[in-house]
């Protein structure tokens, strides 16, 4: 089999791994590659044939399947939860740094329902990105402080079991006092971020550049 595996080439590996049966759909854009994938699947699993289609339209199958746009968030260092409230992602050496924030959420009821609401919709999205990102390693989440014990709890569940569907070892610990929740999560590929990117040659890759104002007194001071 490992042999076999070897020498197959990347769509055939791509299929033998990730293709079981929660995939409803397998859409291919290259006809070539379909006709072998299609060949490949009829003679291994002919039970799972009806789930292949070529995709010939016109339009990019990335974008066709908003893939792009999945794409453009997932790399950006914000990201915006449907209620109004936002995540910040941040990435160091050592770990990946997780910011929960409610922007321009606002509850109809008291302050702890709306952090409370926030954060279940935080774990739901934080989740995903994880899983989505490839991060792995030691993160750390900053969930808004809520009073309530049994609110907590919500929030470490919720997190729990947005998390259950990771094929990467996973271990979450319960929300602190501060708010803090500690993924350790098993590192299965690089992650996304650095896959596509690659550090920035003006800020040395800090993520940070100097404001116009320090700027212009750098430049008196060399005038002077």
């Amino acid at each position: 089999l490992s042999r076999l595996h070897s020498g197959l080439s990347l769509s055939f590996r791509v299929v033998l791994v990730l293709f079981g049966r929660r995939v409803d759909r397998l859409l291919i854009e290259s006809r070539k590659e379909y006709n072998a994938i299609k060949g490949f699947v009829q003679r291994f699993s002919p039970e799972q044939t009806s789930r292949i289609h070529f995709y010939d339209k016109e339009e990019s199958l990335f974008d066709y399947l908003g893939v792009e746009q999945e794409i453009a968030r997932a790399m950006s260092r914000k990201v915006w939860l449907k209620s109004g409230g936002y995540l910040v992602i941040d990435h160091t050496e050592a770990m990946t740094v997780i910011d929960v924030n409610t922007g321009r959420f606002v509850g109809k009821r008291d302050q702890e329902e709306t952090i409370l609401r926030n954060n279940l919709e935080a774990a739901r999205e934080i989740a995903y990105q994880v899983k989505l990102r490839g991060i792995g390693g030691i993160i750390i989440v900053d969930f808004i402080d809520m009073e309530r014990e049994k609110n907590r709890d919500k929030v470490y569940h919720a997190l729990v079991d947005a998390m259950s569907s990771d094929k990467a070892r996973t271990r979450i610990s319960r929300v602190s006092d501060l708010g803090l929740i500690e993924i350790s999560r098993e590192r299965v590929r690089e992650d996304l971020l650095r896959s596509l990117s690659e550090p920035c040659h003006y800020c040395d890759g800090r993520g940070y550049t100097k404001s116009p104002m320090s700027v212009a007194y750098e430049i008196f001071r060399e005038v002077r």
